[in-house]
């Protein structure tokens, strides 16, 4: 247990896939080798899941896993794939837990299995996702979120806005903003070479005015503004290369302008095994970049492979994180 990495790993919304998937998980060998993980959750819940897994409920309690048991849901309270205000309740004190497990330094980081947003309302969450209820139980005012899948690394300058204001949030002082957090975060992770890219907003960066000016007001001088400043940053590329070149190794990291660019760029190369890292907090966070999945809930049928993969991927950084 010395040499691995110690991970709370939330259970997610009980009448979902998170239970499935976080069981599955446990008995990876990968997750095994690699992480210790206090699984935050409900006992019953668990052990429900390792039955409809044709698991032992014994990985539960080992060697490799513990379980911290919140037990505010039980697995007579809810109908699996429906939406449940306990359900959304107790995902939240699941989340929680978790942080308060980081603060104390009981564990090294957090990964997340998912929520389901209609299920927060329904019970009264004032929250809409991971990202914001860890903002602020964190007293963090603008958690970053970065993408990884293989050697591609994504920011995203803009997230959960339209793509109307999103083109109104492309501005040289946001743009440099930005680039010194995730200069930042990514020192946090331990990676202190390579160039990070800025993607270009318009066709083909907007060919000098002839598609768009948003490269010419706010890209470049932000570019140059960073550059003088002594980061290691270029822009604007133009999105159709430039995630390509950074899985190639070119870059360390790509800018996204606006939610689904970096999206598309990094699910169509490999949909499960992008993971979503929360940057910008005292706290590192890593989750699956898929939903509760009701239509399969229940039926020990969900692919474990993004959940392996944001345990791995926390254990892969946390040494750095914590350093």
């Amino acid at each position: 247990m010395s040499t691995r990495s110690v991970i709370a790993v939330t259970m997610g919304d009980p009448a979902g896939i998170g239970p499935e998937i976080v069981v599955r998980s446990l008995a990876d060998p990968l997750v095994q080798q690699v992480a210790f993980c206090h699984v935050v959750g409900s006992r019953s819940v668990l052990e429900d899941a390792c039955q409809r897994c044709g698991l032992s409920a014994s990985i539960l309690d080992s060697e490799y896993a513990c379980i911290e048991n919140v037990g505010n849901i039980q697995r007579g309270d809810y109908q699996y794939g429906e939406i449940s205000a306990d359900c959304g309740i107790a995902s939240f004190e699941y989340i929680k837990k978790s942080i308060e497990l980081a603060k104390s330094g009981a564990v090294q980081a957090v990964a997340t299995a998912p929520i389901n947003k209609e299920s927060l309302r329904a019970g009264g969450v004032p929250f809409i996702g991971h990202t914001e209820i860890f903002g602020e139980l964190t007293n963090t005012k603008d958690p970053l979120t970065l993408f990884e899948v293989k050697d591609l690394r994504v920011f995203f300058l803009t997230r959960h806005v339209s793509l109307r204001r999103a083109c109104e949030l492309v501005t040289k002082e946001r743009i440099e903003d930005y680039v010194v957090r995730c200069s930042r975060a990514l020192e946090q992770l331990g990676i202190t070479e390579g160039t990070m890219a800025i993607a270009g907003l318009n066709p083909h960066s907007g060919e000098h005015g002839l598609f768009g000016s948003e490269e010419g007001d706010a890209i470049v001088p932000a570019v140059e503004a960073l550059q003088k400043a002594g980061y290691n940053v270029v822009g604007p590329v133009s999105a159709d290369s430039v995630f390509h070149l950074a899985l190639q190794g070119r870059y360390n990291s790509v800018l996204s302008l606006y939610h689904d660019q970096g999206h598309i760029a990094t699910k169509t190369y490999d949909f499960e095994r992008t993971i979503s890292i929360t940057c910008g907090m005292p706290i590192l966070r890593t989750s699956v970049d898929h939903g509760t999945a009701f239509d399969i809930a229940g039926r020990g049928q969900a692919s474990a492979v993004s959940m392996i993969e944001a345990i791995s991927v926390a254990a892969k950084y946390a040494p750095f994180w914590n350093a």
